[in-house]
């Protein structure tokens, strides 16, 4: 049996831009040629797309860095650079993308729209965006920016409306194949179940929902103890849980403490999962006595719960119960998408600032500032926003850049270049 990969850490590095060219038109009476050196090409972003042939993450075992290809540079004639290719990774439905450093939430890819994981770098102006009346041979060009590179986490959290839970070996898989096309393993043995199996279970035309065999739940789950850890997060976007417990204690435990047991590890993995319905399947009901069974429904319609007694290898009583499941999931709401976490301007900046160092250039009177994290946060700033173009501001009169761009000698009405942004310099 394939072994399941639900949780993976990789690299990704978009490609960088090309850089402008430095070129001079040659042509007859025409001063110095007159510039016509092309921009470079943006460079290749990195993007993920949902893929309903993946069902886990084991491809990225074997492969963890993923980069696109980066722009060419521009030449002379105004010809500009080819853009990098993009590279396009395809993940399972359901994966839900973090930034490994963080933990942020960046996507969660449940839908069919693409994410880009990792933009690419610009293209570089050539020599020819500079010439003004003032300065007619300009013999510089902007290089390209670099493509945005971090580290990922990817989590496969499988997208289940029922989630089955309950200690191994109490009929969960069996359950789950006699109500869908659902084939797992079955045995009279623990753990027989190592990968999560998801079943389609159709009432009829128009009506179905996707019911989720969650394996390994024991007690010490939660802090890593069998394979219940591996696979609790699929429990967390259930949007409604079927507790099976062994009326018969055929394993020799008691079905209550059982119930109790798994109850308390779902609640120390996620308090939230507990807030979630259950409803509770009594299975081998014919391998128990009269009183035992009157005793254990008694115990679960005290606590408030839907009881249904089944025997799932003969069909027993699963019919109600999945009658009653189809009448709770259409009082609830859809199954739960992640939302993106965004980064605040202010912890991008306090983040950045742990390594500020930049560089300024003058070159014909145009003034260059570069620096790996001015470039970040220009990527996370919105110049069209007011708020957005003060923060920024704040940020070159905080970090130091305007004081070195004035021991530099700028004046006012100089051009000022930091990256791909162009402004005249204001006293």
């Amino acid at each position: 049996m394939p072994h399941f990969i639900d949780h993976a850490t990789i690299f990704v590095k978009a490609g960088d831009g090309g850089n402008g060219s430095v070129s001079f038109h040659r042509e007859k009476y025409v001063a110095a040629g007159g510039p016509d050196g092309g921009d470079g090409g943006r460079g290749g972003d990195v993007i993920f797309e949902v893929s309903d042939h993946l069902t886990t993450l084991s491809d990225f075992r074997y492969k963890r860095k993923y980069k696109a290809e980066n722009g060419q540079d521009g030449r002379g004639s105004r010809s500009f650079g080819r853009s990098g290719k993009d590279i396009v990774v395809k993940v399972p439905r359901g994966t839900v993308v973090k930034d490994a450093a963080t933990g942020r939430i960046l996507t969660d890819l449940s839908g069919d729209e693409p994410f880009i994981a990792a933009k690419g770098g610009r293209g570089g102006w050539g020599n020819s965006h500079f010439a003004t009346s003032t300065r007619q041979v300009p013999r510089f060009a902007k290089p390209g920016t670099p493509g945005e590179e971090r580290e990922l986490t990817l989590e496969l959290k499988l997208l289940a409306d029922v989630g089955l839970v309950g200690f191994p070996n109490v009929g969960k898989s069996t359950l789950i194949s006699v109500v869908s096309e659902a084939k797992p393993n079955i045995a009279d043995y623990h753990f027989t179940t190592l990968i999560p199996n998801l079943g389609v279970v159709r009432l009829g035309e128009g009506t179905s929902f996707v019911m989720a065999d969650i394996p390994g739940i024991i007690e010490g789950a939660s802090e890593g103890v069998g394979l219940g850890y591996e696979f609790l997060r699929h429990v967390e976007r259930c949007r409604l849980l079927v507790h099976v417990v062994d009326v018969a204690g055929s394993e020799g435990r008691d079905p209550i403490q059982d119930f109790e047991t798994i109850n308390a590890e779902l609640q120390k993995y996620n308090p939230e999962l507990m807030e979630r319905p259950m409803i509770v399947a009594g299975n081998k009901c014919d391998l128990a006595d009269e009183q035992q069974l009157q005793k254990i429904e008694q115990y679960f319609k005290d606590k408030g719960y839907a009881y249904f007694p089944m025997m799932a290898a003969i069909h027993y009583g699963v019919d109600d119960l999945i009658k009653y499941v189809a009448q709770e999931l259409a009082k609830l709401p859809p199954i739960r998408i992640y939302e993106a976490e965004p980064v605040p301007l202010e912890e991008l900046a306090e983040s950045a600032s742990k390594d500020r160092d930049f560089t300024v250039r003058k070159q014909d009177n145009v003034y260059f500032v570069e620096g790996k994290w001015l470039l970040k946060i220009m990527q996370s700033v919105n110049f069209d926003d007011y708020e957005s173009l003060q923060y920024f501001q704040r940020v070159l009169i905080n970090s130091g850049v305007i004081d070195a761009l004035r021991q530099a000698g700028v004046q006012e009405g100089d051009t000022v270049c930091v990256y791909d942004l162009e402004f005249d310099f204001v006293n």
